[in-house]
């Protein structure tokens, strides 16, 4: 990969970019090829503290300022993260394999976060609170809680910085992001364009280190006051745990296993289309993906026929080849741990009784290729159906009555994300109530974005991310009670 600017293979700590003090460092791989991209430094311990250290020093000047000065500083970046969108999701696509055009699609994302809680700050309103003591002024003001640990996941790897990031640093706190190590470098060009855009050192602070020793310094550290999260629910238990030691403020974003419901009544051939886009986007490497298809009975051979038919006609490869762009839909998985899995899940449905109507089978390209793959006759009994599946692999089921869907919707540990296709009102607004999923999408697959809350219910997370309500993990409400002189 070019080290042209805004490439960056070092960590960036109080304004600075960094080496291991111990010369430690990791390769990280390009997905496609499983070729070595470059090598990123591993923070030692010491190097983890000191960029809290640095957080620390620089949140008393960042929270004095002006919220335009913060608010400045902030939309340039965002303008910078666009001016340099082919570059950033060239790196992006390079370490993560998603297609380029998805790849441009996320920088784009991510930079729409910017603006937005830059100007949403201004409506970080106190409150005046009609007193119940006499000659006394109640009221509130938001404040900023402090540094706050940012832990981001590989599949998205610029917007969940940016998602976090922005509120966080809107709202006056400082941050040190802490990127999954597989795709370091989309975290690395981010630090660069920020310090391009003028934050002062230490306001934003990128570190790389042994995963669990970074995690489990930056959260247990006293001085770090917010974490906010996105990742496996199992490794979220695990910062939930470490953050009550401190009772630290908590976002959570975690897994999802997403139904996908298409009624009797929708429009087929636009269920299908949304179905693949839903499932298949990222290479399935979603937690919003749509993991289980179900399908009322009258419609459910057709769609079958139909969905087979588009899914077979993805184009699966790498999103460059010598630089170039290819017109690749679905990319390989992100890891040998990852294509294990797939593997593991597909063989168990089939052994259970699944009917294989495309792929199933480890895609003619090798490496992390895996065939884009649909399942019918998935039952609860199979992993496909209990587990979140982060791969191109959709389990399809039938269903008959409506309770019956919402049921086997409702029937997992995970509430993140649900799909619905139909035409009529009066089956979409009950279901839309009766899903314990946090987030319904209605004949379409696009629902995330800047002004929404972005969150789970149950073990797919506590908190929201975008809106109005992302600004919840780094401002505390604070109550001021003013006597006037003399009422005592």
């Amino acid at each position: 990969m070019s080290n042209e600017y805004p490439f960056k293979s070092l960590c960036y700590v109080d304004g600075q970019w960094v080496h291991s003090t111990s010369g430690n460092s990791i390769a990280v791989l390009d997905p496609g090829n499983r070729q070595t991209i470059g090598h990123v430094p591993l923070l030692d311990h010491e190097q983890i503290v000191a960029a809290v250290d640095a957080a620390q020093r620089a949140f008393g000047p960042w929270r004095k300022l002006r919220l335009e000065e913060r608010a400045t500083l902030l939309r340039r970046w965002g303008e910078l993260i666009i001016e340099h969108q082919e570059a950033l999701a060239r790196i992006l696509s390079q370490e993560q394999g998603k297609p380029l055009a998805e790849a441009r699609g996320e920088i784009a994302y991510a930079a729409s976060f910017i603006p937005w809680f830059a100007e949403e700050a201004r409506r970080l309103y106190g409150q005046t609170i009609p007193s119940h003591i006499p000659g006394a002024d109640l009221g509130t003001v938001k404040e900023p809680v402090g540094v706050c640990a940012l832990l981001t996941p590989w599949n998205f790897p610029s917007a969940m910085i940016t998602r976090k990031a922005a509120a966080a640093l809107a709202a006056g706190c400082t941050v040190v992001v802490k990127p999954a190590h597989e795709t370091p470098y989309s975290a690395l060009a981010l630090a660069a364009l920020a310090e391009a855009a003028g934050f002062a050192p230490g306001v934003f602070n990128v570190v790389i280190g042994e995963p669990q020793m970074t995690m489990e310094t930056l959260v247990r550290d006293p001085r770090v006051r917010s974490v906010s999260f996105t990742g496996s629910t199992r490794v979220g238990k695990l910062v939930l745990q470490a953050a009550a030691q401190d009772v630290k403020k908590v976002a959570l974003e975690l897994g999802g296993n997403a139904p996908f419901i298409v009624c009797a009544d929708a429009d087929l051939d636009l269920a299908v289309k949304v179905a693949v886009a839903a499932k298949f986007q990222t290479s399935g490497q979603d937690c919003c993906a749509a993991n289980r298809i179900m399908v009322q009975r009258p419609l459910y051979e057709a769609f079958l026929a139909r969905f087979a038919e588009a899914v077979r006609a993805l184009r699966v490869g790498p999103a460059m080849v010598d630089g170039q762009e290819t017109p690749a839909d679905v990319g390989p998985l992100m890891h040998q741990g990852a294509f294990d899995a797939t593997v593991a899940r597909v063989d168990d449905a089939i052994a259970q009784g699944a009917r294989r109507l495309v792929g199933g089978e480890t895609h003619a390209l090798g490496g992390w290729f895996y065939q884009p793959t649909v399942l019918a006759d998935v039952t609860p009994g199979m992993r496909i159906y209990q587990e979140e599946n982060f791969a191109p692999i959709a389990g399809v089921m039938p269903f008959d009555t409506l309770e019956q869907a919402i049921e086997m919707a409702n029937d997992t540990e995970y509430g993140l994300a649900a799909y619905i296709c139909s035409n009529r009102l009066d089956v979409v607004h009950p279901l839309i109530r009766r899903l314990d999923h946090a987030m319904v999408a209605v004949n379409g697959v696009k629902f995330t974005g800047h002004p929404i809350p972005f969150g789970g219910m149950k073990a797919s997370g506590l908190g929201r991310e975008g809106g109005s309500e992302g600004f919840e993990p780094f401002v505390e409400t604070k109550y001021f009670c003013l006597h006037h002189q003399g009422q005592l």
